[in-house]
């Protein structure tokens, strides 16, 4: 068993496996390698000429006779099954043999209801074995999925190199995806990329503007980053009820009901309002973010992740304030996916003018997305609390709303369309826009009358 006497710094992202263990764990112990089919064909299966002596050559210069290396790890007291791959040996190329140990350690994360730690440094699939090693890909792609349905978390950390297979696998394929900054990541490797490709998009920055990482950790606050997750996301994970519901915030603005429709719209429009950032510090004691909805796209007005509150873990997904943008949606519904295999409640704030609205934003598939959200709410098993907390605009904040789990705080309000508009459409008058304000119905007190909303919330 490794136990270092103190933190490990992890000062270079081109660590052997075994430091790239040491540097995360409290402690680990090696898995033994499984058992191959016995040495088999001169060179490999396509039998390569020199194959044999490169692996020797790895082998003499790493000490590893593989290109991973599994153990079982703790990591800020959570007991986790650990990957980490060693660049060294062939590149951290994905073959058969490393195939059998990406397939074991997942296999062993399930039989322990345990969740997986992939310390990743690899250039891909390794030529000297052809197509054989191409089909490790669907060996670990199909070993993550039994793991998601198991409900057991997956966190990648990409290190340098993080390319081909290994990044659509491996990486990608986690639930929590940290980078280390300036690490090479994408599918296409740097010699094989178009000579006049934008070497950003293959940076850890580039994708984490591109929604595809969660987020860069410097080395020396890697290990950290993990023990904070696998505290939200972690531990043994065994089958059972559904949890108990997220309690709704209770209320940090205005406490007086608005007398008219009017009112309560300018109320939740007041720049002075209490903003999901300050709903989020008031109800959890910590918590983790992720970012980007894996498609391209990042929205700062949607903020999604997991919180600590009382002991206990709740999701969340924030409208800012902002018009929610189709990453936006698309981020929210992930959480609340990933959520709900994890069997770990969610908390939505809903505040937002209403879904983006612009060419690009159509462009970017707003109503897929927005469908989208609607479908991750709909589906949830587990139970979904929303707090409306200032503007409720139409279908964009709906989406974000739990059918039938909906509470208020005084100063918002909801609205099948902004008031303006409404006047607009029915070729009103801009003077009539405080009448059809009211008309609308759109103050807590009126939402609840309509059985919109279960109940305005008081304040603390």
């Amino acid at each position: 068993m490794h136990e270092p006497d103190a933190p490990a710094p992890m000062p270079s992202m081109r660590l052997t496996a075994r430091q790239a263990m040491a540097a995360v764990s409290d402690s680990y112990v090696e898995l033994p390698a499984p058992e191959g089919p016995g040495p088999g064909r001169p060179d490999g299966p396509l039998g390569w000429r020199g194959y044999d002596v490169s692996r020797a050559r790895a082998r003499a210069r790493t000490g590893e006779d593989e290109s991973v290396v599994s153990a079982l790890a703790t990591i800020g007291g959570t007991e986790v099954v650990l990957l980490s791959f060693e660049f060294g040996y062939l590149g951290g190329s994905l073959g058969e043999r490393t195939g059998d140990r990406l397939e074991a350690g997942y296999a062993e994360a399930r039989e322990r209801r345990l969740p997986l730690v992939s310390l990743i440094s690899t250039g891909g699939s390794r030529m000297q074995e052809g197509m054989r090693a191409l089909t490790q890909l669907q060996r670990v792609a199909g070993q993550s999925a039994r793991n998601r349905a198991a409900g057991l978390a997956q966190l990648a950390v990409l290190r340098d190199p993080t390319t081909g297979g290994g990044w659509a696998t491996l990486g990608a394929g986690a639930d929590v995806i940290l980078a280390l900054p300036g690490a090479q990541i994408g599918f296409a490797g740097s010699r094989v990329r178009p000579a006049e490709a934008d070497p950003h998009a293959y940076s850890a920055e580039g994708q984490l503007a591109a929604g595809q990482i969660d987020a860069i950790v410097a080395p020396d606050r890697l290990r950290g980053a993990l023990q904070r997750w696998l505290r939200l996301l972690g531990g043994k994970r065994e089958p059972g009820a559904a949890p108990e519901a997220a309690p709704p915030p209770s209320a940090l603005g205005e406490s007086n009901l608005p007398e008219t429709g009017w009112r309560a719209v300018v109320r939740a429009r007041d720049a002075r309002r209490p903003r999901a950032e300050a709903y989020l510090r008031a109800y959890f004691d910590d918590w983790e973010e992720i970012s980007g909805d894996r498609c391209g796209g990042v929205d700062g007005g949607m903020r999604c992740g997991f919180g600590h509150r009382d002991g206990r873990t709740i999701a969340f997904a924030a409208q800012c304030g902002t018009a929610t943008r189709p990453a936006g949606f698309r981020t929210a519904a992930r959480l609340v996916r990933l959520a709900d295999r994890l069997r770990i409640p969610v908390l939505t704030l809903v505040d937002t003018p209403g879904a983006a609205n612009d060419a690009e934003a159509e462009r970017a598939g707003a109503g897929a997305a927005i469908a989208d959200a609607f479908a991750a709410l709909a589906s949830a098993r587990v139970p979904v609390t929303s707090l409306l907390i200032g503007e409720g605009g139409s279908g964009g904040a709906l989406a974000l709303a739990a059918p039938g789990r909906l509470w208020a705080t005084a100063d918002s309000y909801f609205s099948v369309i902004a008031p303006e508009l409404a006047a607009a459409i029915l070729k009103r008058d801009q003077q009539e826009v405080h009448r059809t304000a009211d008309q609308l119905r759109i103050r807590p007190q009126d939402l609840l009358a309509l059985g919109i909303i279960r109940e305005i919330v008081p304040p603390a």
